[in-house]
């Protein structure tokens, strides 16, 4: 499973990078062997000067083999929640899909 991460103004740093790809890992681990690709997407609506509430986005697409994309998105103040709760969000609509298909 190849995870690209993109930026978009938001600072990029190992330490957010490395985050990130843990949070795949840790919730997609299961359904590593079914996936091809993970590409996530971390923005700040309002630029990393400005603070306001809901103003970071996370999207996440999964290429799940032999199948359409998946997409999920999560809205938050906080970069890491976010991220988090887009992993957690992408594990179970990879789930439902992937019981729906049994």
């Amino acid at each position: 499973m190849l995870i690209q991460v993109h930026f978009d103004e938001v600072q990029k740093t190992d330490a957010l990078d490395q985050f990130i790809n843990d949070q795949v890992q840790h919730h997609l681990a299961h359904v590593a062997s079914r996936i091809t690709r993970i590409e996530v997407h971390v923005h700040d609506e309002n630029s990393p000067s400005k603070a306001a509430a809901n103003d970071k986005r996370c999207t996440m697409e999964a290429r799940p083999a032999g199948r359409q994309p998946l997409a999920v998105e999560h809205r938050g103040d906080n970069v890491q929640k976010v991220i988090s709760e887009t992993a957690g969000k992408l594990e179970r609509a990879l789930k439902r899909m992937f019981d729906k298909a049994r």
